[in-house]
């Protein structure tokens, strides 16, 4: 069979070329996982990562094999002076245990593949794992220095599937073990990789400690009948075993048309904004909220070398202003807050960056 190669093969500028230091070393790992329609969605989402992240990005692109070249040729259509600030490569969907064909049905298509990152990017030390319907409305530099905030004993962090337990999915119907009174959502999932791959894991199965990948498919096994949502039910069976593993973050760092469509729920969001969204139910594509698909909007057409303020925030605000008879567009502080922070961060960066570049002459 073919080789595998040892570590990942990235896509960069002769100037990252130059680098004193390993580029990988350098950047924060964002990685995800497209299949079937998602190619836009991914774009979309890699798109808001660049515009608005301040260190390197190293791209890990998990897709179909029909999908690589489109990959490659709308990420070589960006302008340069965005291309410079990441790297990407593009691997195939594999499962390194158990029956490959079972892996690839388990809920959406492909989307196990993140249980198996910490065996595949071995040469990671630490990742940021989303689904292809987030948006990044701030740095991800800021989730990233979660990292530094995990204690010696978590190698995780996600946030609560719900914020109240009489409304949640799985305080009410699960029918297997889960994370805390609501479970966790892994549609914003950091992980430090090198903790992941050496700990021995707390299961249902065994009386002593399995390894990640040991583990992963003995407990599919033992659980495909009571799983409805595929990879987040095993995860919040793992983290329930091993709880002093997981870190939680608040919502506003995954936030979902559930946490406003019953009533603003998320008090995170409410104070300091949406940090991270989550279109999931496939919000950016009908019209069940309409806040979700405008942001969405906005940012698929913003023309990337243009002004942030003229051709993303204020055609983001004549939006909202459509939306205020819905429940999640009542609360367009919410969604606004945080974006509106960001890009005045970045309209001031560029103008010291100005400045600066003129003081020398």
């Amino acid at each position: 069979g073919r080789t595998q190669p040892k570590g990942p093969i990235f896509r960069m500028s002769s100037e990252q070329k130059h680098s004193k230091e390993p580029s990988s070393l350098q950047c924060m790992h964002l990685a995800v996982v497209a299949c079937g329609d998602r190619l836009e969605e991914t774009l979309i989402m890699l798109k808001s990562a660049v515009l608005f992240s301040n260190r390197r990005l190293c791209f890990h692109i998990f897709s179909e094999d029909s999908l690589k070249p489109e990959f490659e040729k709308k990420l070589q259509e960006w302008p340069s002076s965005y291309t410079k600030k990441f790297e990407y490569n593009i691997y195939p969907i594999t499962f390194s245990v158990g029956n490959a064909q079972e892996w690839k049905k388990l809920f959406k298509p492909c989307a196990a593949q993140r249980l198996f990152l910490p065996v595949i990017l071995k040469d990671v030390d630490s990742l940021l794992y989303v689904d292809t319907d987030v948006l990044f409305l701030r740095p991800i530099d800021d989730i990233w220095h979660i990292l530094k905030e995990f204690n010696s004993t978590q190698l995780a962090a996600m946030a609560p599937e719900h914020e109240i337990p009489k409304i949640g999915w799985y305080s009410r119907f699960a029918r297997h073990p889960y994370y805390g009174t609501t479970g966790v959502n892994s549609g914003v999932m950091l992980m430090n990789l090198t903790r992941i791959r050496n700990t021995q894991f707390k299961n249902s199965m065994i009386p002593g400690g399995l390894t990640w990948e040991e583990m992963l498919y003995p407990l599919y096994q033992k659980y495909k009948n009571y799983i409805t949502w595929g990879d987040q039910d095993l995860l919040n069976i793992i983290f329930y075993f091993n709880p002093e593993c997981l870190y939680v973050f608040p919502c506003q760092w995954n936030y979902r048309p559930d946490h406003c469509m019953y009533g603003s729920n998320c008090k995170g969001a409410e104070e300091e904004g949406v940090s991270i969204l989550h279109g999931n139910r496939g919000v950016y594509h009908d019209d069940k909220q309409p806040t979700f698909k405008a942001l969405y909007e906005v940012i698929r057409d913003f023309p990337f070398e243009d002004n942030l303020f003229q051709s993303l925030y204020y055609p983001l605000q004549s939006k909202f202003l459509d939306t205020v008879h819905t429940l999640c567009g009542r609360i367009p502080q919410v969604f606004l807050k945080q974006i509106e922070k960001t890009m005045k961060k970045v309209y001031e960066n560029r103008v010291i960056v100005y400045l600066g570049a003129n003081h020398r002459y």
